[in-house]
């Protein structure tokens, strides 16, 4: 998206995107059925027009009934774009390929909901580990939901920051959770002005999730750990008004956006920090002049994503199922460094973007088998994006015993 050319307008852009994603949203599927078709693999320009004109022969022909002609229409675009982008010889292939494929996808039914998890995994572009997993953890009618969430395209939504008394624009549209709108179509200058402005952010309401149970108070001391790229550390201090923040995560292009976006706070003093949790914080912490122990801490923590997936459509290609194990015991490292950081008396949320229990439930409650006689489990809320309607997420409160 970065290197299209400086003349192409926003819902160009915005349909460059939409392609770019869902090619990678069915990959594995639109492999599947070029395979068949194809003996030879071509050079990588002309995988990429047979890809994205599957895309758009998988999303066309979906939509019931389907419109006359679509499919010849679809095609024939494609060779025509082809014409341009690659040889004679070649358009001639990719007319007679995608001919076929569009057949290929009429033809290939929705797979029954106890459908095999081979079977789920081929129509819905997953790999089989991670099907298998989720009907072992959800039941089969949950994983088809999830399965069917994941291949839909993500809706942008924003939160509104203006101050009290500035109402949101109408082009903004409310959504179930409060201070969460999505915006209509058309007006992504206006959104850039006010994210400069500091009177909109664009987040997901599963953000809410963690900082409303950590629930900072105005006047606190708060602890953001992994904290790039600031959306929580932002929600935080506007909830809180006044206090302070201590937003730390490790060195890299990501601090970049956590400044700039930290740079639109107003009324909590924030402080961003660059350093590794488990080696060196104490020390930047020290020469910063700060203290070593919060009121609040909250770590968000790297995690398989998989309850984002519809967002970060590349995931599940780059996951693998040896992953898990090994962020369970990363997280378990976090929190533990984390759980340091929290004064007497004080709160700890531990959050991810996972909707895996051995990621959620299982890191806490290893770390409260490890460490019950100083932290206790308050509350805790998971969702699911099947139930929810948004990113799914995880977040889990324990506080620090006032003689811990």
């Amino acid at each position: 998206m970065d290197h299209l050319p400086p003349g192409v307008g926003g819902a160009e852009r915005a349909r460059v995107q939409h392609l770019v994603y869902g090619v990678v949203r069915h990959h594995l599927r639109l492999e599947r059925l070029l395979g068949r078709r194809v003996s030879k693999r071509p050079r990588e320009l002309v995988v990429a027009v047979l890809l994205v004109a599957g895309f758009e022969l998988i999303e066309g022909l979906a939509v019931q009934p389907v419109e006359e002609g679509l499919a010849a229409k679809i095609v024939h675009h494609a060779v025509d774009q082809s014409k341009r982008l690659i040889a004679p010889a070649e358009s001639g292939m990719v007319n007679a390929v995608l001919r076929r494929l569009s057949e290929d996808i009429l033809a290939e039914p929705l797979p029954p909901m106890l459908a095999p998890s081979h079977r789920l995994a081929e129509y819905f572009s997953h790999p089989e580990w991670l099907v298998r997993r989720w009907q072992a953890s959800f039941g089969a009618a949950a994983t088809r939901q999830l399965l069917e969430w994941n291949q839909t395209p993500g809706l942008v939504s924003v939160r509104w920051r203006g101050p009290e008394g500035d109402p949101a624009p109408g082009w903004l549209k409310p959504t179930a959770w409060s201070g969460f709108y999505t915006p209509e179509p058309g007006h992504w200058s206006e959104i850039e002005t006010l994210i400069a402005e500091g009177r909109l952010y664009i987040q997901d309401p599963s953000t809410r999730l963690a900082v409303g149970l950590l629930d900072a108070k105005a006047g606190e001391t708060v602890l953001d750990l992994c904290a790039a790229p600031g959306g929580k550390s932002v929600m935080m201090a506007d909830r809180m008004g006044s206090g302070r923040i201590v937003a730390v995560d490790l060195p890299g292009e990501r601090q970049d956006r956590l400044i700039e976006n930290l740079s639109r706070v107003r009324g909590v003093e924030c402080t961003i920090l660059s350093a590794d949790l488990g080696n060196g914080l104490d020390a930047a912490l020290v020469e910063r002049g700060l203290p070593q122990r919060y009121d609040a801490v909250l770590i968000d923590v790297p995690c398989s994503n998989t309850g984002v997936m519809r967002h970060r459509v590349d995931v599940k290609e780059r996951l693998e199922e040896t992953d898990i194990s090994k962020h369970a015991k990363n997280q378990l490292r976090l929190l533990e460094a984390a759980a340091c950081r929290v004064e007497r008396g004080g709160r700890l949320v531990y959050s991810t973007c996972s909707v895996d229990r051995d990621e959620n439930e299982g890191v806490v409650d290893a770390f409260l088998k490890r460490h019950g006689a100083e932290f206790t489990r308050e509350d805790a809320v998971v969702s699911h994006p099947w139930e929810a309607g948004h990113d799914g997420a995880a977040a889990f409160r324990m506080r620090r015993l006032s003689t811990a």
